[in-house]
């Protein structure tokens, strides 16, 4: 599966007709509206669906008078009644206060964009360079232990990155499985197996362990260490709305 891409160019001139004093004029105007197209489609695919790509913070929506999840409802409402057998699902990109950057842009990295990655890969990079401690790179989702790759699956790395997205919060159980975990997957954990998963990322994590921090009878907590670097340069996994 891939992405195609979304041409939006202006129609052709409209050819308009005016009366004044019972002559006619002919003249061109613009299009009021533009036409998009697929370019990019590689031959034998089809068309699934699409991703709008909306750049906007919290802070930008409030003084809009409004807030993400409103845009959101109000967009899958209008999905609904252009094409009602649609379906829809919605994400919001997070990104640590004061990252700077174009809101779309870090939109586009969270949702593994081709042509975005592409662009932010060629950019230098300060987790390739050597150093101690652990380096949790939330853009490129890896973890470096003494600058060597800790084997993390994909579910094990988005569960330290939810974590570490909410440093010094403790996390229960329950939270964990229904954000990581859709009711379509097959390997569903229940709140006891989910000590298992925690278990399995902490003995990646070697000498390192102890960032995962188990809170008694509450859940589990990121902390920060002098020795862990997290790398924020493009974003984290989406959240789901």
């Amino acid at each position: 599966m891939s992405l195609a891409h979304l041409d939006t160019r202006p129609t052709a001139p409209v050819t308009a007709i005016s009366t004044t004093s019972g002559s006619a004029s002919r003249g061109t105007q613009p299009a009021a509206e533009s036409t998009a197209h697929l370019r990019a489609v590689p031959t034998g695919t089809e068309a699934r669906g699409f991703v709008l790509y909306v750049g906007i913070d919290e802070d930008k929506a409030a003084a809009d008078g409004t807030d993400l999840s409103g845009i959101v409802a109000q967009l899958r409402a209008l999905a609904a009644q252009l094409s009602p057998s649609s379906e829809t699902y919605a994400a919001v990109a997070l990104a640590p206060r004061g990252a700077g950057g174009r809101d779309v842009d870090v939109v586009r990295l969270a949702l593994q964009d081709p042509a975005a990655l592409a662009k932010h890969r060629q950019l230098p990079d300060e987790a390739d360079i050597a150093r101690d401690g652990v380096v949790i790179d939330l853009s490129r989702k890896r973890v470096l232990l003494d600058n060597n790759g800790a084997n993390l699956t994909y579910k094990e790395f988005e569960l330290l990155q939810y974590l570490v997205l909410r440093e010094g919060k403790t996390i229960d159980r329950a939270e964990l499985i229904s954000a990581l975990w859709s009711a379509d997957d097959s390997d569903i954990p229940n709140e006891r197996t989910i000590d298992v998963h925690v278990r399995r990322l902490r003995a990646k994590l070697g000498d390192y362990e102890d960032i995962v921090r188990t809170v008694r009878g509450a859940g589990y907590r990121f902390d920060r260490h002098a020795d862990v670097s997290v790398r924020h340069t493009s974003t984290p996994s989406p959240d789901v709305f």
